[in-house]
């Protein structure tokens, strides 16, 4: 039982630092779209 115990608690602890490392190297591209809007001139001082 103690080395059942300590087998997840290693896998547990492999996993969360694998998903780290992952989460660190990632590199996520950024969103790619055009945004439009039209503001009216009401709203800029002359």
């Amino acid at each position: 039982m103690k080395n059942l115990s300590r087998l997840v608690m290693l896998t547990v602890l492999a996993s969360i630092i694998g998903g780290a490392v992952f989460l660190a190297t990632w590199d996520i591209p950024a969103p790619v779209s055009t945004v439009e809007k039209v503001i009216p001139d009401d709203r800029f001082p002359r």
